[in-house]
Formats: structure tokens, C-alpha cells, sequence
């Protein structure tokens, strides 16, 4: 499960890059994660990231969980969209994704 969250920038990007460092291990920790890129373009002063989930579950809890609960709260950011994809696992294998045959099957 692909989970898209992007917002916009309240702050400049190096301030939310510093943020980004402070949080990055929490959710380094989040049950079913399987990774996460974050995502930058500071023209746009947009910003987000790509989560591969191990399921719908996990992906659940973390969209229900205190983690989206408080970037929802942050003055820093704001319009943010949540959308939710499934992998196409054959044509990501062609093309190199970074899913893994694991992921992507417990996905």
C-alpha cells in the first residue's frame, strides 16, 4: 500500500528540513512501515512524502495515529492531501521500484 501525503510550507525549507530531521526516527518506528522518502520542492514551497505500508491495516493506524494527528496541527504546514495507492508490482519490478518482491507481496 502507497500512501502520498503532501502539503504546503508555511516556513522556509531549510526550517522544515530541520523538523523533518527531529521526526525522522519516529516515523522510522511506525508499526508496518516499510519506508518512507520524503519529498522537497522548495520553488513550489511544497512538500510531503511516499510511504510504502505492509498492508491496509498498518496504513490505517498510522493515517488514525498521533503522528498525521500532529502535522495536522502544525502551524508550519498547511493544504494537505492524503491519497492512497496500490503497487502495480510487475511494471515496478521493470522499472526498477524500490518495493522489493517482499514488500510488494505483503502489500
Amino acid at each position: 500500500m502507497i500512501l502520498q501525503i503532501n502539503f504546503k510550507l508555511n516556513v522556509p525549507a531549510s526550517e522544515y528540513e530541520s523538523i523533518g530531521r527531529s521526526v525522522a526516527r519516529a516515523f522510522a518506528d511506525v508499526p508496518g512501515l516499510i519506508w518512507k522518502i520524503w519529498i522537497l520542492n522548495e520553488a513550489t514551497q511544497e512538500a510531503g512524502g511516499i510511504y510504502l505500508f505492509d498492508g491496509p491495516g498498518s496504513r490505517d493506524a498510522f493515517l488514525n495515529g498521533p503522528l498525521v494527528a500532529q502535522m495536522k496541527g502544525l502551524t508550519a504546514i498547511r493544504d494537505i492531501t492524503v491519497k492512497q495507492f496500490q503497487v502495480m508490482a510487475d511494471v515496478t519490478a521493470v522499472t526498477r521500484g524500490p518495493v522489493g518482491a517482499s514488500a510488494v507481496a505483503r502489500a
